[in-house]
């Protein structure tokens, strides 16, 4: 079994969903060695997350952000973390619905996303900063 880990350091993006599927595959050029194996993208911060979904049409992305705006407001008079703003406790929140990491499999040397996915960014402070993701791929 072959191992390939790589740090992406993603520049600060705008609040919102951005697909950010070609900037992993391009870290990582080894998983071309593998045959068979799994991806995983793993985000290191509490207020933004990972998601995968439609990569074609971007009215899909900004829907996203519109629908976790809405589940999720900002200042709630009940949120007692807003040290950091009225961003910064919904951020955690979506982070937490939405996750830290996905998996995807690798056939043939390639994600095997489906025709319509991407791997989004979910950004969701409207200044978080650059984010740090860790890729890890591993398999035969």
């Amino acid at each position: 079994m072959k191992i390939h880990q790589q740090i992406l350091r993603l520049p600060e993006r705008k609040r919102g969903f951005h697909l950010i599927t070609n900037e992993i595959i391009q870290i990582i050029p080894q998983i071309k060695e593998l045959k068979a194996g799994i991806c995983q993208v793993f985000i290191q911060h509490t207020s933004a997350s990972l998601t995968i979904n439609e990569n074609a049409d971007p009215t899909v992305r900004k829907d996203f952000e519109m629908y976790f705006n809405k589940a999720v407001p900002e200042n709630d008079p009940g949120y007692l973390h807003d040290d950091e703003g009225s961003d910064d406790m919904p951020a955690h929140l979506k982070a937490a619905l939405l996750g830290s990491s996905v998996l995807i499999p690798v056939c043939n040397g390639r994600l095997a996303l489906g025709t319509w996915q991407g791997i989004y960014l979910c950004e969701h402070r409207n200044f978080g900063g650059a984010r740090t993701l860790v890729i890890t791929v591993w398999g035969e």
